[in-house]
């Protein structure tokens, strides 16, 4: 489960290196401001009529109210859960076009070094931002959802209906990219452009409408991976996305630096090792874990799993 929110949203951030060329470092933040918008939005419909309006669109800052008290989940509450859902990636859709509009657009032009600064303050706005308007507490989010235990080996496996709703949201939307990427007008000219610019723009690939596009998508999917590992893991807090970035990068560059496959595959080992570990070790080494074997693996193919593939 963690691996596949890893994967979703590190389809974002190599879409944004392979095409525009800088790591994103705002991308965390992107994460956690669609996962507030969300679940403000789900919080919202759960509970209207049941608690001040404010309280709702706070998303229960300060402990003013619970997830767990509006049951909300999957199954008790599917509406205000797949409007939430639509939110998130809306917003972030906007977020992601606002901020190259107004802050990276002017200075797209100029080296990696100078984006990816600008990226790192915008995270810090971003990140601020957020507690300043809805707390810095980690609060509940959800109920807790129904469950089967199905017997392997040697005990159950406990499946809630949140692990299955994530499987077939991030699932449909990695096979939606993949067949936007291999068969349609807009999927080749994003693979053309992340090949080569310069070429992509005097064989006439409207190349603008291509980066449009790229904060469209990687937002999109950003916003909705955001709001899934909410309803996932059932708290949310200010800095979630910035916990998640470095996972999403390790991801992103196991797979391969530009590979949207390797960006998946890359974030499934990430989030199963970082998981399993902790069978072995302390949980508190669980991302040193996801980490190590990051290394290892780079060490034996150092272009990542993906190498040499620049969009697919």
């Amino acid at each position: 489960m963690r691996g596949l929110v890893i994967g979703l949203a590190g389809i974002g951030l190599s879409m944004t290196y392979s095409i525009l060329n800088f790591a994103n470092f705002s991308h965390g933040d992107y994460i956690t401001a669609g996962a507030f918008s969300g679940w403000a939005t789900t919080y919202l419909i759960a509970g209207l009529g049941r608690s001040d309006v404010g309280s709702l669109l706070l998303v229960g800052a300060g402990g003013s109210v619970f997830g767990g008290a509006l049951g909300i989940s999957v199954l008790g509450t599917p509406l205000a859960v797949l409007l939430g859902l639509v939110i998130a990636g809306g917003f972030t859709i906007l977020l992601a076009l606002g901020v190259d509009r107004f802050i990276y657009k002017p200075i797209r032009n100029e080296d990696g070094i100078t984006l990816l600064i600008t990226s790192i303050g915008v995270a810090f706005a971003l990140r601020y931002m957020m507690q300043f308007i809805f707390g810095s507490d980690v609060r509940g989010t959800t109920a807790q959802p129904p469950q089967i235990g199905p017997y392997l080996w040697d005990g159950q496996v406990f499946i809630s209906a949140h692990d299955i709703a994530l499987v077939v949201v991030a699932g449909g939307l990695m096979l939606g990219v993949h067949v936007l990427l291999q068969t349609t007008k807009l999927g080749k000219a994003m693979r053309a452009m992340a090949d080569n610019e310069d070429l992509a723009r005097i064989t006439g690939i409207p190349t603008e409408r291509v980066v449009r596009s790229t904060w469209i998508i990687g937002g999109g999917l950003t916003g909705v991976a955001g709001y899934m590992f909410v309803l996932w893991k059932g708290t949310l807090g200010f800095n979630d996305g910035w916990l998640l970035l470095l996972l999403i990068f390790a991801a992103v560059i196991l797979g391969g630096i530009g590979s949207i496959y390797g960006a998946i595959a890359g974030g499934l080992i990430i989030g199963l090792t970082a998981s399993m570990s902790v069978i072995w070790i302390p949980s508190a080494f669980a991302r040193a874990a996801a980490f190590v074997v990051m290394i290892v693996i780079l060490l034996v193919k150092p272009q990542g799993i993906f190498a040499g593939r620049a969009t697919a």
